[in-house]
């Protein structure tokens, strides 16, 4: 099986090749995004709440505003939560219309590509691009997308709190910040790293597991239970030391945040104690900057993390896009499909009958995974009303002819003709509308076997 071609990776991590997606869900973005950094700004102005308590209630000894005070906290709690009602709402829809837009699009695209897409990737890489890939763009867009805009903004707020309420002891924290920012784009580069390492194994087990079903007769057929186990376990042990790795590493970058954290929290301590000992600075004022250095490593690991998902996410979203632009081996021209249609558009009207002459004028064929000529120079008439038995080694080339006929692979060189017309003259659905194909091995879709019967031609009469 050939592997799919690699693509140069998309700039702003592919997303610009989303928009076409996320256009129809403009307001609900533009919403999300101006509710994320209201909730963001709602956040950091909580300390400011407790300093007012404590520098006019406590310090003071006085309830004067209590009433106002209490109002207008119960106001921005109740406002808070009203804008995470919406957020969470509009997030979970934007996932779930996103992805199924996607789901439709990618699996729409499926039915319009030839059988040579199937040869060269197996049923596991494409049940991944439609229904993995397609999920976490869908998570992207929407809960990544809101954490990357709540982190930034309560970040960029928190800043600026500090600057207003103390810009002296605002200096020292932002001193720790470059550090939080290395540690955190260390951690994450190693994490990445290992979690790719982790879902290229997993892909592998599923892909085998996927083989070891689909496969288990030819597998009993050549006693090979022993070699798929082994394989089955060397993979599963091999995820499990890396998930292991990747455990240890994540233990460590949240200790050495919280560590950071701790520093942070010692520096306020101590130099905030000092200038509210010397009256430069009051109790309320030391304890926004207390909270404020508890939380301040959190929004920037969280943007770390969110970058490190969008680098994950961009293979994803190359993934997808690469399945919808690829484009069909065998395809109706422009004029074929302005006369009678596509394949969900048929223009039923303009179809001719078909009356059964096909003929091989000087047929050559390659599969396109392939170089060796299955035909070379291949002549054969076999007119309307006529029965013809192809026999012949394994290899020789029957399904292919038949392959052929039923336009599946458009020849290398030659013409196959139906009715004395090139194949290509006329739409693929109407071709296959009029062929009945009998497999091998059938697949039985799901319902009962009338259903199978007719499975092509749901109201056909036929009993």
């Amino acid at each position: 099986m050939n592997k799919p071609t690699e693509r140069k990776r998309a700039r702003f991590f592919g997303i610009p090749s989303l928009v076409p997606y996320l256009k129809p869900y403009k307001r609900i973005l533009l919403r999300m995004i101006a509710m994320g950094c209201v909730a963001s700004l709602i956040d950091s102005v909580y300390p400011l709440f407790n300093r007012y308590a404590l520098d006019n209630f406590i310090a003071r000894g006085t309830l004067t505003n209590l009433g106002p005070f209490v109002a207008l906290y119960l106001f921005v709690l109740l406002s808070q939560v009203v804008i995470n009602l919406i957020n969470l709402n509009d997030c979970g829809k934007m996932e779930m219309t996103v992805d199924r837009d996607l789901r439709n699009a990618a699996f729409n695209h499926i039915q319009t590509l030839s059988f040579s897409y199937f040869n060269q990737n197996n049923v596991g890489y494409v049940h991944a691009r439609v229904m993995s890939d397609s999920g976490k763009i869908g998570e992207l867009v929407a809960w990544r997308m809101m954490d990357m805009v709540w982190n930034g903004a309560y970040l960029v707020f928190i800043v600026l709190m500090m600057f207003l309420c103390s810009p002296r002891l605002a200096v020292y924290l932002l001193v720790l910040i470059p550090v939080g920012i290395l540690i955190s784009v260390y951690f994450e580069a190693v994490l990445v790293r290992l979690n790719r390492r982790i879902r290229e194994i997993n892909s592998r087990i599923t892909g085998n597991f996927n083989e070891g079903i689909t496969g288990v007769k030819t597998i009993k057929t050549l006693v090979a239970e022993k070699r798929m186990r082994d394989d089955f376990e060397r993979d599963t042990e091999d995820m499990r030391r890396t998930s292991v790795r990747a455990g240890h590493n994540t233990a460590l970058f949240t200790a050495s945040l919280t560590l950071i954290s701790s520093v942070a929290l010692a520096l306020i301590l101590w130099k905030g104690g000092a200038l509210t000992r010397e009256k430069l600075i009051g109790i309320g004022t030391l304890s926004v900057f207390m909270s404020y250095a508890l939380n301040m490593m959190d929004p920037i690991q969280n943007i770390i993390n969110t970058i490190s998902a969008l680098i994950a996410i961009q293979v994803n979203i190359e993934r997808l896009t690469d399945l919808l632009a690829t484009e069909s081996d065998v395809t109706d021209g422009p004029e074929v499909t302005a006369k009678y249609g596509d394949t969900f558009h048929p223009k039923k009207e303009n179809w001719e009958q078909l009356l059964g002459d096909v003929e091989f004028r000087d047929v050559s064929f390659h599969y396109p995974d392939g170089e060796e000529m299955v035909l070379e120079h291949f002549d054969l008439q076999v007119p309307r009303d006529t029965n013809a038995a192809i026999v012949g080694e394994t290899g020789a080339g029957k399904s292919t002819l038949v392959n052929l006929v039923c336009r599946f692979f458009e020849p290398t060189e030659g013409q196959v003709l139906i009715d004395g017309r090139d194949a290509r003259e006329r739409s693929q659905l109407w071709l296959h509308s009029h062929i009945g194909y009998v497999l091998q091995t059938p697949h039985l879709f799901s319902g009962t076997v009338r259903d199978n019967l007719r499975y092509g031609r749901p109201r056909s009469d036929r009993r």
